[in-house]
């Protein structure tokens, strides 16, 4: 589980607590002080907005803890 974040967005603080609350453990990537995560974030996702979530083969884009609870068990991803 990879997420694209921004260091300053408040919306990826929110979805890296909630994540860890819930026992996910996960990758970080900070997409603007690497290009290389920045690039794939865009690739995977057609944007550049964050968070964005890639975990096994499927991404959600800039979404809120809702939206991550639901395509979570939507996908049947467990911590």
């Amino acid at each position: 589980m990879i997420v694209y974040i921004k260091s300053h967005c408040p919306w990826c603080h929110e979805a890296l607590a909630w994540l860890e609350q819930h026992g996910y453990r996960c990758e970080v990537r900070e997409v603007l002080q690497d290009p290389e995560a920045m690039a794939r974030m865009r690739e995977i996702s057609g944007q550049s907005l964050t968070p964005t979530l890639e975990v096994e083969g499927k991404v959600l884009a800039d979404f809120d803890t809702g939206q991550l609870s639901e395509f979570l068990e939507a996908n049947g991803i467990k911590p």
